[in-house]
């Protein structure tokens, strides 16, 4: 069995770290002590959406920098930051292409 890493940046001090396996509630930032598993470092996490989550969660959760039970928690790693980037890149050029000058 092989071990699982995932690289992502915090939201806190911006820095790349790497995490092994699963992201339990108590993982915190190596570099700066931020929770890991919150929302800010969540790929769901849209501020401006419904509870600032793209995913239909049921409560809301008022503090998106700690620790929470969320099921739908997704590590934002850098490959899923980098998609999500080119979507969003691709979704302008289609718009600029149909609207633009």
């Amino acid at each position: 069995m092989s071990n699982v890493y995932h690289t992502y940046m915090c939201w806190k001090c911006g820095k790349e770290t790497k995490i092994n396996g699963f992201v339990s509630r108590s993982d915190v930032c190596p570099n700066c002590g931020a929770d890991i598993r919150s929302c800010k470092n969540c790929v769901f996490y849209e501020p401006g959406a419904h509870y600032d989550c793209h995913e239909t969660i049921d409560e809301l959760v008022t503090d998106k920098e700690r620790s929470n039970f969320c099921d739908y928690f997704k590590l934002n790693s850098i490959g899923d930051s980098k998609k999500n980037s080119n979507k969003s890149e691709n979704s302008k050029d289609a718009f600029n292409k149909l609207f633009g000058d």
